[in-house]
């Protein structure tokens, strides 16, 4: 059974359920920017259409229910959110932020310059893991002479089974668009990581009027250069089987939404021992007995895995005023 990943906020059932379903126009969240969403219905054509409260609860991948404002006018009211298969967001301390729902994969887009985050990396494999969301780690310019360093970080990854594709998308761009090609070929795959890795040339190089097109939707919704801060839906063909979803490039991930007692089950390499634990409710910090310390010791954990594992467990720890 699939577990719900979504904050009380965002859930609420995971929908709002439309009083009459059968008088409403279904439709599929491309853009969001504040109260105001860019739906596309399922003809293909796209309008802003605003939620009926103060807030709104879909966000880009959502299917929604909504209905026109009034006959022949371009703007909708959304009435429902379906059900979600899935959400993938990151919780601060303070506030959620979602990156998009019904994702059949994630690819966390990194870089060997600038020189990614372990940590980073960590935490959105963790959230899209608890999400029961796949992901596969793409590592862009390994024309550069990191490339080697970069490798070496990555091989604990590639042992938990985490699929690494390396390519140069600058340097060998038909090479890389073969490489990238099948792995997104029917699936709507959230593109992940941090400025500067590479992502908006993933974009422009499968997309060339992908330009245009945010203009487009940058203003319908009146919102200028402040759209790249939303995720975007492409499609990548005209069938519309195959989507990107852009996201803005992030500095921090918060995992508040996961339990410390909870984060071990959800990093492969510290689930794979937890259960040999001598305590059943061992931290895999500092009790006798921890096997999760031990496979750390017998070199079958990383020791920086299990130093990230310690640092999160920690601070989702603490206590939240």
């Amino acid at each position: 059974m699939k577990r719900s990943h979504s904050t009380p906020r965002q859930n609420r059932k995971d929908a709002v359920k439309a009083q009459d379903p059968g008088a409403c126009n279904r439709g599929l969240v491309v853009a969001t920017h504040g109260r105001h969403l860019v739906v596309e219905t399922d003809e293909g054509q796209r309008l802003i259409c605003h939620p009926r409260g103060k807030k709104s609860e879909a966000v880009v991948g959502d299917r929604v229910l909504w209905q026109p404002t009034q006959e022949g006018a371009d703007e909708g009211v959304i009435v429902g959110v379906q059900e979600r298969r899935n959400l993938l967001y990151r919780q601060d301390e303070w506030r959620s932020k979602s990156f998009a729902a019904n994702l059949d994969q994630l690819l966390m887009w990194i870089a060997v310059e600038p020189v990614f985050s372990e940590a980073q990396l960590t935490r959105a494999l963790i959230a899209a893991r608890s999400a029961d969301i796949p992901a596969t780690i793409v590592l862009n310019k390994i024309d550069l002479p990191g490339a080697a360093t970069a490798r070496e970080r990555l091989a604990p990854y590639k042992a938990m089974g985490y699929p690494v594709v390396e390519l140069s998308l600058k340097q060998n761009t038909e090479e890389a668009r073969a490489q990238v090609g099948p792995l997104l070929d029917g699936k709507a795959t959230l593109v992940l990581g941090p400025s500067g890795a590479g992502k908006s040339t993933l974009i422009n190089t499968l997309l060339p009027h992908a330009r245009a097109q945010v203009g487009e939707i940058s203003l319908a919704l009146n919102s200028g250069r402040h759209t790249t801060t939303s995720s975007l839906w492409y499609w990548l063909d005209d069938t519309r089987t195959s989507a990107v979803i852009d996201s803005p490039g992030f500095q921090e991930f918060g995992m508040h939404h996961i339990a410390p007692t909870e984060l071990a089950r959800w990093m492969p390499d510290i689930a794979k021992h937890m259960n040999e634990c001598r305590f059943h409710n061992c931290t895999h910090r500092q009790e006798p007995g921890c096997a999760v310390q031990a496979a750390v010791a017998q070199g079958e954990i990383s020791p920086i895995r299990h130093s990230l594992y310690t640092a999160l467990f920690d601070e989702l720890s603490q206590p939240r005023w």
